[in-house]
């Protein structure tokens, strides 16, 4: 067994190529092999979203505080609140981010494949 203690990572900026505004990121837990699944909480201040992405193995969020929306490619922009669990599977272009007034935090869940958990676009 092992205890990640709180605090024990550092918090970092989301790189200006991938977010718009400002984002935090706070790794939780990194994949371990054989696992390949990894976690980070991310908090977006109001306004602040991802750019266009897509997971090679899909991607699960779990909105724990704010206001949010989400949208996937050619389809509407979705609200999300605290409590709702987001699905997006594998290959889906879509983006996430903080309503316009209101910041929003996440749970991201991700698993790699070949070493690589985002695609950019």
């Amino acid at each position: 067994m092992e205890i990640q203690r709180i605090g024990s990572q550092a918090s970092s900026k989301g790189p200006a190529d991938w977010f718009a505004v400002t984002v935090r990121i706070d790794p939780l837990f990194a994949a371990r092999s054989p696992a390949r699944t990894a976690g980070a909480t991310v908090t977006f201040e109001p306004g602040a979203r991802t750019a266009w992405h897509t997971h090679p193995l899909g991607q699960t969020l779990i909105v724990t505080a704010g206001s949010g929306l989400v949208q996937v490619w050619g389809g509407p922009i979705e609200a999300i609140h605290p409590g709702d669990v987001v699905w997006f599977p594998p290959g889906e272009k879509h983006w996430h981010g903080a309503s316009p007034t209101t910041a929003m935090t996440h749970i991201a869940i991700q698993e790699s494949l070949d070493g690589k958990v985002v695609e950019w676009m």
